[in-house]
């Protein structure tokens, strides 16, 4: 097994769905995640495509992650390394998961759009909590696109924000998921 799909399958993060084709398992083929926090003094913001993932259409489980060091976009290289060494500690804490079931029994082996709600893990800063996250599925000839948009609160995952740059930085951070998945052929 590579060491990429063991990750796949290890601890993945952020959103779901599930349609059949060829094969029960679908993987990321194009992901991204952006996240911005919009302060009284200062506007955030960074991307990821760097998003990882499978969903098990027949169980209706899904795996995904994002290494934290991989965002970029921020104002300044200051204001990254902040974010990985102060805030996120990506050294210590290098990726942010999501893994779960889809609560929704839909059918989505036929194209169509659906809401569906992903239940699970969401893992972040090395804090696990279980969260319901709301998603835009389109499945399209064997295609699957998700997009979701939610928040995240930084106290829920113990990251602090020291009083002298509680005016930069949002305690709600605000984050939008857009995720392309393809059947994997059948082994």
């Amino acid at each position: 097994m590579s060491f990429f799909r063991f990750i796949l399958y290890a601890i993945v993060p952020f959103l779901p769905i599930v349609c059949r084709g060829q094969s029960d398992v679908y993987e990321v083929t194009t992901g991204a995640i952006h996240f911005h926090s919009d302060a009284p003094q200062e506007l955030i913001k960074a991307t990821s495509k760097n998003l990882v993932g499978v969903i098990d259409a027949s169980k209706r489980t899904f795996l995904f992650k994002i290494s934290v060091a991989s965002f970029a976009g921020f104002n300044s290289p200051l204001q990254k390394e902040h974010f990985n060494e102060n805030y996120m500690e990506s050294e210590i804490f290098p990726y942010a998961s999501f893994s779960g079931k889809i609560i929704e029994e839909i059918d989505l082996t036929k194209d169509g759009d659906f809401n569906v709600r992903a239940k699970g893990k969401l893992s972040i800063h090395g804090v696990e909590h279980q969260r319901i996250i709301k998603c835009h599925v389109m499945c399209r000839s064997g295609t699957i696109m998700v997009q979701s948009d939610f928040t995240v609160l930084l106290a829920d995952y113990n990251i602090k924000i020291p009083r002298i740059v509680s005016d930069k930085l949002s305690p709600e951070i605000n984050v939008s998921i857009n995720a392309i998945l393809s059947s994997r052929p059948s082994s």
